[in-house]
């Protein structure tokens, strides 16, 4: 997702005395939302769910209703105006991508605030079209020996931007895409808080393309 390009320091560092309001898109089954509750559930991971956005009707919405959430589905391109307006209402501090299987312009103000989880190391098996499955045949088509998953912040372009996290698994002898995609859905599990936890804390900084660390 880019026309609005990561600038150096821009991640929000201000302590903040409530939890970070989240915004959750989803296209899919809503695996990702449900570990990220839990995760808040369990004090693992200072935020809210404030909103959850779906691109059609699947079973994440139901599962997000579940969860008790307040959730829109809205078909297709979000409209801009609609965006904004929703995220304002529910006074979100980032958007997150949960299988999300649109392009989402990032809306004024959300620079380095809208962050995606891929199933492959990015940049391998990225880009439009790959989402879902296709992503752990692509990786077994190529031969390579490892995969994983990417955590990064988005643009307005599919599946680039800085990298905040990566977390990596073998490729096993006689693996379908199936049994990779179950492998590395674990290291999702515990990459994307993990991540997440990073941002909001401000123990990152953006630096062009690059995410850095901050010394404590």
């Amino acid at each position: 997702m880019t026309a609005h390009r990561a600038h150096k320091n821009s991640t929000d560092h201000t302590p903040c005395a409530r939890p970070k309001r989240l915004a959750v898109l989803l296209s899919g089954g809503g695996r990702t939302l449900a570990n990220l509750q839990h995760c808040i559930d369990a004090h693992e991971l200072d935020a809210s769910i404030k909103l959850v956005i779906a691109s059609r009707q699947c079973p994440g919405v139901q599962r997000a209703r579940m969860l008790g959430l307040h959730t829109r589905v809205l078909p297709g391109d979000i409209p801009r105006d609609t965006l904004v307006q929703l995220l304002a209402e529910q006074e979100i501090d980032w958007i997150i991508l949960a299988g999300y299987a649109r392009l989402l312009p990032i809306p004024p103000g959300y620079e380095n605030r809208v962050v995606n989880i891929h199933p492959s190391l990015l940049p391998n098996f990225g880009g439009p079209g790959m989402h879902g499955m296709r992503v752990h045949e692509a990786a077994l088509a190529a031969g390579v020996k490892v995969s994983g998953c990417t955590v990064h912040l988005c643009d307005n372009e599919y599946d680039t931007g800085p990298i905040v996290l990566q977390r990596v698994c073998p490729v096993l002898e006689g693996d379908t895409a199936e049994t990779l995609a179950q492998r590395v859905f674990e290291l999702e599990k515990e990459a994307y808080p993990a991540a997440l936890s990073m941002l909001f804390s401000g123990q990152v900084a953006v630096d062009g393309p690059n995410v850095r660390m901050i010394k404590g």
